[in-house]
């Protein structure tokens, strides 16, 4: 969207590709890199956050990991442990 005076507004999604898009870095003597803050800030990468590494032919790519506690309370509501109890119940009839 254009904004007064020619200027484009500055997250929006257009500038966002572009930057995400046209970054390097060097790799440190340790192997270490530092993730731009605009990808950090894109995926919601948190310092102390988890993430896993994987390769993909000559690609490397990082993911956050997902803590056990955010998924706290996803499955409530869906009656699992009344349904592992009864499954218990019809094995022991075997």
């Amino acid at each position: 969207m254009p904004c007064s005076a020619g200027f484009r507004r500055r997250n929006s999604p257009r500038r966002l590709a572009v930057i995400l898009s046209g970054m390097t870095h060097r790799v440190g003597r340790k192997g270490q890199v530092v993730i731009p803050k605009a990808f950090r800030e894109a995926v919601g990468l948190q310092p102390g956050d988890e993430v896993t590494f994987s390769r993909e032919g000559n690609t490397i790519r990082v993911e956050r990991v997902s803590s056990p506690d955010a998924l706290m309370g996803r499955l409530a509501g869906h009656r699992l442990v009344e349904a592992l109890e009864k499954d218990r119940r019809v094995e022991r009839r075997r």
